[in-house]
C-alpha cells in the first residue's frame, strides 16, 4: 500500500503522486455548505460535474459537523462522501475547515463559539473583540489538532488502499481582517520578545519583531503565529496518516495594507516566514480571483513550491489559464470555484453581491459562465491525453506555454531549434477564452500545437537565408500522448493556423527553402 506523495521526479520537478505514479489534479470546487448534505451532493453536484473530464472534487469536512459534542467524533459524513466520490469515479481533496475560514471562525463547533472566555478571540488594537479564534489560544488549537488527527487516523482505516484523498488543505484563508495583528493580551506579550531563533537563523538578524522586521512587522508576526499553528497541525496529523498538506492563500491585493486582506496568511510577500514555521506543509497554493491570473501563477510557482490553484474564476478564461497552469507552470492540480454550477444556466448562478465583491476586490466577471463548462472540458480532456508527451517534455526547451497576460500584451514569441514563432492573440471578449496555448517540438520540424483564441506564424532564424513554409498541417486529435489525425488542411487553411474559442490540436511539419 502506498501513500499520495509530493516529491521530485527524475528531471527534479515536484510532482503529485499516487499509487506510485504521477497524478495531475483536473478539479473542481464545490461551494462551502454543498457537502454538508450527501442527498444534496448526489441530486445536485455529481450529476452537474459528469462530462466536463474532471477527474478530482475539492470538497469540505466541517468541524462544526465532526465533533458536534465535545470530545466526540462522528465521521460518517465523510465516510459518505468518499463513497459517492468511489461511485462517481473520483477523487478528493479535503479541505479542513477547522479554527479559520476566510478569516473567520465560522466552522467551529457550537460549544466553542459560546465560550468566548476559554476559546478567546482576536482584538483590534481599539480592542474589539472579532469572530476569529486568537492563533494564540492553546486550548482551541488542541481541540483543532486533536479533531485533525483524528480525521487523519479515519481517513488512513477507510482508504489508505484506495487512495481516494489525494491531498489534505489545512484551514481556509487564515489571517486578520480589520487590523495588521492580533492585540489581545497574549498576543501584545509575544509581540515585544525576540523573533524565533528559526527566524534569526533565516534572517541572520536579531531583535524584536519591530526592530527585525520595521513596518511590516504586524504582519510578519501573525505570519508566524498563523503559519507555526497550521503547521503543527498539519504535522499532527501527519503523523499519523502522511497526505500531503497545504495551505491556501487570500491574496495581497490593492489597497495593499495588512488587513485589507487577512493579514498574517501564506501570501508571497510572507512564504519565507511561514516555511520556516511551517516545514511540514508540503506547499503553499493561491486562491485567485483577481483580473491577472497568470501573474499571480508565475509568482507561486517556485522551485521549492509546486503550483496548485484550489479555487480560481470560472468564466470562459479559465480554461486558458489552465492550459498555461499545467504547459509552463507544471501544475500539479487546477481548479476552478462553484464547480457545480458550470452547467446551470447562466441566470441561475450564485454570485456575491457586488457591494461585497467590490468590498473584497474580486473581479465580478470571474463568476459568469457563458461558454466556461464546454470550454474547460475540452481543456480537461486535452490535457488528459497529452499527458505521457507533458511528462516527456516539461523542464526542457522543446515545450514552450504561453496566455495573454493583460489587457497590453498582444502576443508572444516562441523559439525553438531551428525555427522561431509569432503568436498574436485575439481580442479578450465575453464568453470567450484567452488566447493561450501549447506548443511541443516532437522533432526539428515537427510540432503539436494546442491553443485557443490565437494565431501562430512560422519564421525562420534571424540570420537564416532560407524562408520558412508549412510542408503539412493536420488537425487530430492526442490519445495516450499519440497524434491521430483527421483532416489534413494543406490548401487555404494553412496561410494562418489559428485557434478559436473550443481548444483545438494541430500537428505542423515546416520545410525550409
Amino acid at each position: 500500500m502506498t501513500t499520495p506523495i509530493i516529491r521530485r521526479d527524475e528531471k527534479g520537478i515536484l510532482t503529485l503522486y499516487v499509487k506510485n505514479r504521477p497524478f495531475f489534479i483536473y478539479g473542481g470546487e464545490i461551494h462551502n455548505s454543498s457537502a454538508s448534505d450527501s442527498e444534496y451532493m448526489e441530486r445536485e453536484v455529481w450529476p452537474a460535474v459528469e462530462g466536463l473530464h474532471m477527474n478530482t472534487i475539492l470538497a469540505p469536512v466541517y468541524w462544526e459537523l465532526l465533533e458536534e459534542k465535545e470530545g466526540v467524533y462522528d465521521f460518517s459524513s465523510v465516510g459518505g462522501l468518499i463513497n459517492q466520490a468511489r461511485a462517481h469515479h473520483m477523487h478528493l481533496v479535503l479541505l479542513w475547515f477547522g479554527l479559520w475560514k476566510n478569516a473567520e471562525s465560522m466552522y467551529i463547533p457550537g460549544w466553542m463559539k459560546k465560550d468566548t472566555q476559554k476559546y478567546f478571540r482576536v482584538e483590534k488594537k481599539s480592542g474589539e473583540k472579532i469572530p476569529v479564534v486568537s492563533p494564540f489560544c492553546k486550548e482551541a488549537i488542541e481541540k483543532d489538532r486533536s479533531c485533525f488527527r483524528a480525521l487523519m487516523k479515519y481517513l488512513r482505516s477507510i482508504d489508505e488502499e484506495k487512495n481516494t484523498v489525494v491531498m489534505m488543505q489545512v484551514e481556509n484563508e487564515v489571517g486578520i481582517l480589520g487590523d495588521a495583528r492580533d492585540y489581545c493580551a497574549a498576543a501584545n506579550e509575544a509581540f515585544e520578545k525576540q523573533i524565533p531563533s528559526e527566524l534569526s537563523d533565516v534572517t541572520g538578524k536579531k531583535g524584536t519583531w519591530r526592530e527585525v522586521f520595521e513596518e511590516g512587522a504586524e504582519e510578519a508576526f501573525m505570519a508566524w503565529s498563523f503559519g507555526r499553528t497550521v503547521g503543527e497541525i498539519a504535522s499532527s496529523g501527519k503523523e499519523i496518516y502522511p497526505l500531503p498538506c497545504y495551505a491556501n492563500a487570500w491574496l495581497k491585493q490593492y489597497p495593499w495594507y495588512p488587513g485589507s486582506y487577512p493579514s498574517g496568511g501564506p501570501v508571497i510577500s510572507m512564504q519565507q516566514i511561514w516555511k520556516t514555521a511551517a516545514p511540514g506543509l508540503d506547499l503553499f497554493a493561491p486562491d485567485i480571483y483577481v483580473p491577472y491570473c497568470a501573474d499571480i501563477m508565475d509568482a507561486y510557482q517556485t522551485e521549492k513550491n509546486p503550483l496548485f490553484v484550489p479555487e480560481i474564476r470560472k468564466d470562459a478564461v479559465t480554461a486558458s489559464y489552465c492550459m498555461y497552469a499545467f504547459g509552463s507552470k507544471y501544475a500539479i492540480g487546477y481548479s476552478p470555484f462553484g464547480i457545480e454550477e458550470l452547467t446551470k444556466d447562466p441566470n441561475a448562478v450564485d454570485r456575491p453581491p457586488l457591494e461585497v465583491m467590490r468590498a473584497l476586490n474580486i473581479d465580478p466577471t470571474a463568476f459568469e459562465i457563458e461558454g466556461s463548462a464546454e470550454i474547460l472540458s475540452e481543456t480537461y480532456k486535452i490535457l488528459k491525453e497529452m499527458e505521457p508527451l507533458l511528462l516527456q517534455l516539461r523542464g526542457t526547451v522543446h515545450l514552450n506555454s504561453f496566455v495573454r497576460h493583460g489587457e497590453n500584451d498582444f502576443g508572444t514569441f516562441v523559439r525553438f531549434s531551428r525555427y522561431n514563432m509569432q503568436v498574436a492573440y485575439e481580442p479578450r471578449s465575453g464568453g470567450n477564452p484567452l488566447g493561450a496555448g501549447i506548443i511541443m517540438e516532437l522533432s526539428e520540424n515537427e510540432f503539436l500545437l494546442t491553443g485557443t483564441m490565437c494565431r501562430i506564424s512560422f519564421l525562420s532564424k534571424p540570420d537564416d537565408a532560407e524562408k520558412t513554409e508549412i510542408l503539412r498541417l493536420e488537425e487530430g486529435n492526442i490519445i495516450d500522448g499519440h497524434f491521430e489525425r483527421k483532416r489534413v488542411l494543406n490548401g487555404d487553411e494553412k496561410m494562418s493556423v489559428r485557434f478559436g474559442r473550443i481548444p483545438e490540436t494541430y500537428r505542423v511539419v515546416l520545410y525550409r527553402y
